[in-house]
Protein backbone atom coordinates (compact mmCIF):
# COMPACT_ATOMS: atom_id res chain seq x y z
CA UNK A 1 0.00 0.00 0.00
CA UNK A 2 1.46 3.16 -0.96
CA UNK A 3 0.50 6.21 1.29
CA UNK A 4 2.52 8.80 -0.24
CA UNK A 5 1.41 11.59 2.04
CA UNK A 6 3.08 14.86 3.92
CA UNK A 7 2.13 15.69 7.87
CA UNK A 8 1.23 19.00 8.34
CA UNK A 9 0.37 21.03 11.35
CA UNK A 10 -2.23 23.75 10.61
CA UNK A 11 -2.64 26.71 13.17
CA UNK A 12 -5.88 27.98 13.01
CA UNK A 13 -6.85 30.96 15.28
CA UNK A 14 -8.70 29.32 17.89
CA UNK A 15 -6.78 25.49 17.53
CA UNK A 16 -3.92 23.68 15.96
CA UNK A 17 -5.03 20.83 13.77
CA UNK A 18 -2.75 18.27 12.43
CA UNK A 19 -3.43 16.74 8.54
CA UNK A 20 -2.03 14.31 5.72
CA UNK A 21 -1.84 15.81 2.38
CA UNK A 22 -2.06 14.19 -0.68
CA UNK A 23 -1.36 14.71 -4.56
CA UNK A 24 0.39 17.60 -6.53
CA UNK A 25 -0.02 21.04 -5.32
CA UNK A 26 -2.04 22.52 -8.24
CA UNK A 27 -3.97 19.33 -8.03
CA UNK A 28 -8.21 19.91 -7.54
CA UNK A 29 -8.79 21.11 -3.64
CA UNK A 30 -10.66 18.45 -1.50
CA UNK A 31 -10.85 17.95 2.31
CA UNK A 32 -10.98 14.95 3.29
CA UNK A 33 -13.12 14.51 6.46
CA UNK A 34 -13.20 11.36 8.93
CA UNK A 35 -16.01 9.46 10.76
CA UNK A 36 -15.88 9.99 14.96
CA UNK A 37 -12.95 8.61 16.83
CA UNK A 38 -11.39 7.83 13.62
CA UNK A 39 -8.36 10.36 12.45
CA UNK A 40 -7.03 10.87 8.85
CA UNK A 41 -5.71 7.46 8.82
CA UNK A 42 -9.02 6.17 7.06
CA UNK A 43 -8.42 7.66 4.00
CA UNK A 44 -4.68 5.89 4.21
CA UNK A 45 -6.28 3.13 1.46
CA UNK A 46 -8.36 5.70 -0.42
CA UNK A 47 -6.08 8.82 -1.21
CA UNK A 48 -3.29 7.72 -2.98
CA UNK A 49 -6.04 5.68 -5.37
CA UNK A 50 -7.91 9.47 -6.31
CA UNK A 51 -6.09 11.28 -9.16
CA UNK A 52 -4.81 14.96 -9.88
CA UNK A 53 -6.18 15.84 -6.54
CA UNK A 54 -5.11 17.90 -3.71
CA UNK A 55 -5.90 16.26 -0.71
CA UNK A 56 -5.99 17.58 2.92
CA UNK A 57 -7.08 14.40 4.99
CA UNK A 58 -7.93 16.21 8.72
CA UNK A 59 -7.71 15.03 11.87
CA UNK A 60 -10.63 16.90 13.40
CA UNK A 61 -10.08 18.47 16.24
CA UNK A 62 -9.93 16.00 19.71
CA UNK A 63 -9.32 13.31 17.22
CA UNK A 64 -6.07 11.68 15.74
CA UNK A 65 -2.59 14.03 16.42
CA UNK A 66 -4.74 17.33 16.48
CA UNK A 67 -5.70 19.71 19.70
CA UNK A 68 -8.43 18.85 22.06
CA UNK A 69 -10.75 21.60 22.76
CA UNK A 70 -10.16 23.77 25.55
CA UNK A 71 -12.11 23.45 28.74
CA UNK A 72 -15.72 23.87 28.36
CA UNK A 73 -15.75 23.77 25.16
CA UNK A 74 -17.95 21.25 22.97
CA UNK A 75 -17.78 18.74 19.54
CA UNK A 76 -20.89 20.02 17.85
CA UNK A 77 -20.79 19.14 14.28
CA UNK A 78 -21.13 22.93 13.56
CA UNK A 79 -17.98 23.52 15.11
CA UNK A 80 -16.34 21.39 13.11
CA UNK A 81 -17.87 22.63 9.90
CA UNK A 82 -15.83 25.99 11.04
CA UNK A 83 -12.74 24.05 11.36
CA UNK A 84 -13.54 23.08 7.93
CA UNK A 85 -13.55 26.82 6.70
CA UNK A 86 -10.72 27.82 8.58
CA UNK A 87 -8.30 25.01 6.77
CA UNK A 88 -9.74 26.39 3.84
CA UNK A 89 -8.75 29.78 4.51
CA UNK A 90 -5.57 28.62 5.33
CA UNK A 91 -5.04 26.99 2.09
CA UNK A 92 -6.64 30.00 0.00
CA UNK A 93 -9.25 27.72 -1.09
CA UNK A 94 -12.43 30.14 -1.77
CA UNK A 95 -14.50 26.78 -3.63
CA UNK A 96 -13.07 23.46 -2.89
CA UNK A 97 -14.87 19.62 -2.33
CA UNK A 98 -15.02 17.36 0.62
CA UNK A 99 -14.46 13.79 0.38
CA UNK A 100 -16.66 12.48 3.83
CA UNK A 101 -16.98 9.21 5.80
CA UNK A 102 -19.74 8.83 8.49
CA UNK A 103 -19.59 12.05 11.04
CA UNK A 104 -17.06 13.86 7.92
CA UNK A 105 -19.91 13.29 5.52
CA UNK A 106 -22.91 15.08 7.60
CA UNK A 107 -20.18 17.73 8.59
CA UNK A 108 -19.78 18.19 5.11
CA UNK A 109 -23.56 18.13 4.10
CA UNK A 110 -24.44 21.19 6.69
CA UNK A 111 -21.40 23.16 5.52
CA UNK A 112 -22.79 22.88 2.26
CA UNK A 113 -25.91 23.64 2.87
CA UNK A 114 -25.60 27.04 4.68
CA UNK A 115 -22.82 27.48 2.73
CA UNK A 116 -23.13 26.90 -0.80
CA UNK A 117 -21.44 29.13 -2.39
CA UNK A 118 -18.20 27.47 -0.91
CA UNK A 119 -18.40 23.95 -1.64
CA UNK A 120 -18.13 22.90 -5.64
CA UNK A 121 -18.41 19.25 -4.96
CA UNK A 122 -19.85 16.54 -2.52
CA UNK A 123 -18.22 13.04 -2.64
CA UNK A 124 -19.72 11.14 0.28
CA UNK A 125 -19.38 7.85 2.27
CA UNK A 126 -22.13 6.01 4.25
CA UNK A 127 -23.48 9.13 5.87
CA UNK A 128 -25.52 11.66 5.23
CA UNK A 129 -27.63 13.38 8.05
CA UNK A 130 -26.83 12.99 11.68
CA UNK A 131 -28.86 11.15 14.12
CA UNK A 132 -31.58 13.06 14.96
CA UNK A 133 -34.27 14.33 17.72
CA UNK A 134 -37.61 15.34 18.39
CA UNK A 135 -38.86 18.50 20.67
CA UNK A 136 -40.59 16.03 22.91
CA UNK A 137 -37.52 14.12 23.68
CA UNK A 138 -35.10 16.99 24.35
CA UNK A 139 -35.15 17.91 27.82
CA UNK A 140 -34.39 13.84 28.42
CA UNK A 141 -31.76 14.32 26.14
CA UNK A 142 -30.46 16.98 27.79
CA UNK A 143 -30.64 15.93 31.13
CA UNK A 144 -28.92 12.75 29.70
CA UNK A 145 -25.81 14.78 28.62
CA UNK A 146 -25.30 16.90 31.87
CA UNK A 147 -25.03 14.27 34.02
CA UNK A 148 -22.46 12.71 31.51
CA UNK A 149 -20.60 15.47 31.60
CA UNK A 150 -20.51 15.67 35.16
CA UNK A 151 -19.51 12.59 35.96
CA UNK A 152 -16.69 12.73 32.94
CA UNK A 153 -14.21 13.82 35.74
CA UNK A 154 -14.48 10.08 37.00
CA UNK A 155 -14.25 8.41 33.84
CA UNK A 156 -10.62 6.50 32.78
CA UNK A 157 -9.44 5.79 29.07
CA UNK A 158 -8.41 2.02 28.63
CA UNK A 159 -4.79 1.42 28.72
CA UNK A 160 -3.78 -1.82 26.23
CA UNK A 161 -0.94 -3.48 27.59
CA UNK A 162 0.19 -3.98 23.87
CA UNK A 163 -0.95 -2.23 20.72
CA UNK A 164 -2.68 -5.85 19.58
CA UNK A 165 -4.65 -5.34 21.96
CA UNK A 166 -5.97 -2.09 21.37
CA UNK A 167 -6.62 -2.96 17.81
CA UNK A 168 -8.38 -6.00 18.91
CA UNK A 169 -10.56 -3.47 20.66
CA UNK A 170 -10.89 -0.93 17.46
CA UNK A 171 -12.16 -4.03 15.48
CA UNK A 172 -14.99 -4.50 17.49
CA UNK A 173 -16.06 -0.67 18.19
CA UNK A 174 -18.84 1.35 16.49
CA UNK A 175 -18.40 0.70 12.66
CA UNK A 176 -16.19 -2.14 12.92
CA UNK A 177 -13.39 -2.63 10.74
CA UNK A 178 -10.71 -5.29 9.05
CA UNK A 179 -8.10 -5.65 11.23
CA UNK A 180 -5.50 -3.90 8.66
CA UNK A 181 -7.83 -1.00 9.03
CA UNK A 182 -8.09 -1.50 13.01
CA UNK A 183 -4.06 -1.23 12.96
CA UNK A 184 -4.16 1.98 10.52
CA UNK A 185 -6.13 3.89 12.82
CA UNK A 186 -4.96 2.82 16.01
CA UNK A 187 -0.96 3.66 14.88
CA UNK A 188 -2.14 7.15 14.45
CA UNK A 189 -5.17 7.46 17.25
CA UNK A 190 -2.74 5.17 20.28
CA UNK A 191 -0.22 7.13 22.41
CA UNK A 192 2.27 5.76 25.17
CA UNK A 193 1.21 5.60 28.64
CA UNK A 194 2.41 4.15 31.73
CA UNK A 195 1.14 0.33 31.52
CA UNK A 196 0.65 0.71 27.86
CA UNK A 197 -0.91 2.41 25.38
CA UNK A 198 -4.25 4.70 25.53
CA UNK A 199 -6.27 6.54 22.46
CA UNK A 200 -5.26 9.75 21.69
CA UNK A 201 -9.21 11.12 21.90
CA UNK A 202 -10.41 13.84 23.69
CA UNK A 203 -12.85 11.83 26.39
CA UNK A 204 -15.04 14.60 25.76
CA UNK A 205 -15.89 12.87 22.31
CA UNK A 206 -17.75 9.67 24.20
CA UNK A 207 -20.61 12.11 25.86
CA UNK A 208 -24.24 11.96 25.00
CA UNK A 209 -25.07 15.03 22.75
CA UNK A 210 -27.02 18.11 24.24
CA UNK A 211 -29.07 18.70 21.61
CA UNK A 212 -29.93 16.86 18.23
CA UNK A 213 -31.30 18.27 15.03
CA UNK A 214 -34.69 17.15 14.25
CA UNK A 215 -35.81 15.53 11.02
CA UNK A 216 -37.08 17.77 9.25
CA UNK A 217 -33.55 20.44 10.33
CA UNK A 218 -32.13 17.38 8.66
CA UNK A 219 -34.16 17.49 5.70
CA UNK A 220 -33.60 21.11 5.25
CA UNK A 221 -29.69 20.98 4.85
CA UNK A 222 -29.67 18.13 2.22
CA UNK A 223 -32.38 19.45 0.44
CA UNK A 224 -29.94 23.12 0.34
CA UNK A 225 -27.63 21.73 -1.20
CA UNK A 226 -26.84 23.15 -4.44
CA UNK A 227 -23.30 21.31 -6.07
CA UNK A 228 -23.61 18.10 -7.08
CA UNK A 229 -23.15 14.44 -4.54
CA UNK A 230 -22.18 11.49 -5.11
CA UNK A 231 -23.17 9.12 -2.34
CA UNK A 232 -21.20 5.56 -1.72
CA UNK A 233 -23.99 3.53 0.23
CA UNK A 234 -21.86 0.64 1.93
CA UNK A 235 -24.39 -2.67 1.66
CA UNK A 236 -23.36 -3.80 5.13
CA UNK A 237 -22.99 -0.40 6.59
CA UNK A 238 -25.12 1.94 8.59
CA UNK A 239 -27.45 3.86 6.15
CA UNK A 240 -28.97 1.03 5.06
CA UNK A 241 -31.14 0.12 7.76
CA UNK A 242 -32.57 4.08 8.19
CA UNK A 243 -35.53 4.01 5.95
CA UNK A 244 -36.25 7.42 6.38
CA UNK A 245 -32.81 8.26 4.36
CA UNK A 246 -33.89 5.59 1.66
CA UNK A 247 -36.96 7.65 0.85
CA UNK A 248 -35.31 10.56 1.32
CA UNK A 249 -32.90 9.89 -1.70
CA UNK A 250 -35.16 8.47 -3.77
CA UNK A 251 -36.35 12.20 -4.05
CA UNK A 252 -32.74 13.54 -4.75
CA UNK A 253 -30.80 14.54 -7.90
CA UNK A 254 -28.10 12.27 -5.71
CA UNK A 255 -25.38 10.34 -7.81
CA UNK A 256 -25.80 6.91 -5.65
CA UNK A 257 -22.93 3.90 -5.59
CA UNK A 258 -24.47 0.63 -3.70
CA UNK A 259 -21.27 -1.09 -3.05
CA UNK A 260 -19.94 -3.87 -1.14
CA UNK A 261 -18.39 -3.62 2.29
CA UNK A 262 -18.97 -2.28 5.55
CA UNK A 263 -19.11 1.17 7.02
CA UNK A 264 -15.26 1.12 6.62
CA UNK A 265 -15.34 -0.07 2.93
CA UNK A 266 -12.92 2.93 1.87
CA UNK A 267 -10.65 1.55 4.42
CA UNK A 268 -10.89 -2.07 4.94
CA UNK A 269 -9.07 -3.73 1.80
CA UNK A 270 -7.64 -2.97 -1.24
CA UNK A 271 -10.43 -4.07 -3.21
CA UNK A 272 -13.30 -1.58 -1.64
CA UNK A 273 -11.02 1.40 -1.61
CA UNK A 274 -10.99 0.79 -5.33
CA UNK A 275 -14.33 0.53 -5.90
CA UNK A 276 -14.65 3.60 -4.09
CA UNK A 277 -12.06 5.24 -6.13
CA UNK A 278 -13.56 4.51 -9.23
CA UNK A 279 -16.87 5.94 -8.10
CA UNK A 280 -15.12 9.03 -6.88
CA UNK A 281 -12.43 9.69 -9.61
CA UNK A 282 -13.86 10.50 -12.02
CA UNK A 283 -16.33 12.93 -10.52
CA UNK A 284 -14.11 14.72 -7.63
CA UNK A 285 -11.96 15.71 -11.25
CA UNK A 286 -14.77 17.57 -12.90
CA UNK A 287 -15.44 21.43 -12.31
Amino acid sequence: MSMGFEEVRLSLPHIELAAHLYGPEDGVPVLALHGWLDNAASFARLAPKLEGLRIVALDFAGHGHSEHRSAGAGYALWDYAFDVLQVAEQFGWERFSILGHSMGAITAVLLAGAMPERIARLALIDGLVPYTGEAEQAPQKLGEALRARQALTDKRKPVYAQMARAVEARMKGVGAVSHEAAELLAQRGLMPVPGGYTWRTDSRLTLPSPLRLSWAHAQAFVRALQCPVSLVLAEQGMMGAQAAVRTLLQELPFEVHRLPGGHHLHLDDEAGAQLVADCFNPFLRLP
